[in-house]
């Protein structure tokens, strides 16, 4: 039967943890847009309020797939990232796809837009754990069409172009490769065969070429390529060790492109200096902690891969961005999760908060069908310690 015992204390950190960061992430909004929007809207208030606005439908998306059971979406996970990828093949479409700065990323709705390639990191992790987990149980015909679901993303968001996002999919599709019961030797197989690929990708483009050049040498080109590093890092020079105080950021009047977005976390730092921005790391690192704690404490294998790809899914992109701000990354185009303003990025962050929350409940035991997945978590983690995690799961 259904246990209905409260959360864990491990889930109530998790959550609080979360919960700060989202905080955060409003008052920073605001901070760093007010004057953009003053001058571009009339209203400072234009950017949080609608972040806000999107906070609130987030958190409900969130309630709502947390209240579900967490097998559906991973059983049906091969049709969920269909949808998603047929969202991103609609911004190619004249009119419904609007092209900002040469990428065609986002779906005209009105007076918002959805960026379908926020909700694909997440729909490709689902739909790859299921492929690489149950690969031996699947036919040929099974593995080519499902195979072939997992690269259809991928193309489309290279022809977007969105190499950020891609990068993303690409780091959370080998992870759950890694992490699932996948034959190893075929593994390294095909992350050699990815990098290969991914390589030639990120040199197929001038452009992109042009921002590896300016990660190299920003100063060489501080007009043009090398701009946003520069001036992100002048922000955090600016900031010192305690900062300049809240609101007071210079780099945000228009001198820091995307500042309330990509670049957020260069104003953390020129407003709230090096204690700031050490403790936004603390709490992402906290966060991270206690979602992998979640996930060894799952009460089945399939709850624990999915808890633990999704938590390195938001991590991953965390730390992208950090290194990206500070001049450690080559430049690409990725927010800042549950900090940067922008829906479709909250939306898609609160989906996977709402999994992971799923996937911590305790499944039916049914003694019947004998799932793996419906094992007792103490007799799981024994399997883990001293068998490995590489054991099949029978799913219906």
């Amino acid at each position: 039967m259904l246990d209905s015992r409260p959360s864990s204390k491990t889930s109530q950190y998790f959550i609080m943890t979360l919960s700060a960061i989202v905080l955060v992430g409003i008052i920073m909004v605001y901070s760093s847009s007010y004057m953009y929007a003053k001058e571009k809207f009339g209203t400072s208030l234009h950017y949080v309020l609608r972040q806000l606005l999107f906070l609130i439908f987030s958190v409900g998306i969130c309630f709502v797939i947390a209240k579900s059971k967490f097998r559906f979406w991973y059983k049906y996970s091969y049709y969920l990232n269909m949808v998603a990828s047929g969202f991103v093949a609609l911004t190619f479409i004249p009119g419904l796809g609007p092209v900002v700065k040469g990428a065609n990323r986002w779906i005209k709705l009105g007076p918002f837009s959805l960026q379908p390639g926020e909700f694909v990191k997440y729909t490709i992790l689902l739909s790859s754990l299921y492929y690489f987990e149950n690969f031996s149980r699947i036919d040929q015909k099974q593995k080519i069409k499902h195979g072939l679901s997992l690269l259809i993303p991928l193309a489309l968001l290279v022809l977007q172009p969105d190499f950020g996002t891609f990068s993303i999919c690409f780091g959370v599709m080998a992870f759950a490769c890694f992490l699932s019961s996948f034959p190893r030797k075929w593994f390294y197989s095909l992350a050699g065969a990815g990098l290969v690929s991914g390589g030639f990708i990120l040199v197929s483009q001038p452009y992109r070429v042009r921002r590896l050049l300016a990660f190299l040498d920003p100063w060489k080109n501080a007009q043009g390529s090398g701009f946003q590093v520069i001036q992100s890092w002048i922000g955090f020079a600016n900031g010192g060790f305690f900062g300049k105080g809240p609101g007071n950021s210079i780099e945000k009047l228009f001198y820091l492109p995307e500042a309330h977005n990509d670049f957020i976390f260069s104003v953390i730092g020129e407003e709230l200096g090096f204690i700031g921005v050490f403790l936004i790391i603390c709490l992402f690192l906290a966060m991270i902690y206690f979602g992998f704690k979640m996930a060894m404490e799952a009460q089945s294998r399939i709850s624990y891969l999915i808890i633990t790809s999704l938590v390195f899914a938001v991590g991953l992109q965390s730390l992208l961005n950090m290194g990206v701000v500070l001049g450690l990354l080559p430049t690409k185009g990725l927010n800042l999760p549950f900090i940067s303003y922008g829906g479709s990025s909250l939306m898609a962050n609160f989906f996977a908060i709402g999994l992971i929350l799923s996937s911590t409940k305790r499944v039916n035991i049914d003694t019947n069908q004998g799932h793996e997945m419906n094992k007792p978590s103490s007799e799981f983690r024994d399997r883990m310690r001293f068998q490995g995690v590489r054991k099949e799961v029978h799913i219906n």
